[in-house]
């Protein structure tokens, strides 16, 4: 994931691009992580794979956030969730100028 960068927020480490959080791990305890889905992929990933992924509660949940629980979900899930999320706050490549 080019550009993306391992920091900490409130005690969480978490993965940015582009200044933004994209991804945590340890939110809300130890064994979850959580991505920053658009409403549409989190609504796909809750429905179809509801033991490993559900929206974090409140509003940041209305937008996308989306738990998941890192034991009950499958190595290829969780690489498509964070390749999304990503993907939704990596930053435009600006148009080559020749």
């Amino acid at each position: 994931m080019p550009e993306a960068i391992e920091g900490a927020h409130m005690g969480h480490p978490d993965f940015r691009v582009g200044g933004r959080i994209f991804a945590t791990l340890s939110y809300p305890r130890r064994g979850f992580g959580m991505v920053k889905l658009t409403a549409e992929q989190q609504e796909l990933f809750v429905n179809t794979r509801p033991k490993a992924f559900a929206p974090v509660p409140g509003k940041w949940g209305e937008r996308g956030a989306t738990h998941v629980r890192l034991q009950a979900a499958k190595q290829g899930d969780v690489r498509e969730a964070l390749t999304l999320a990503w993907q939704n706050h990596a930053p435009v490549p600006k148009a080559r100028r020749d």
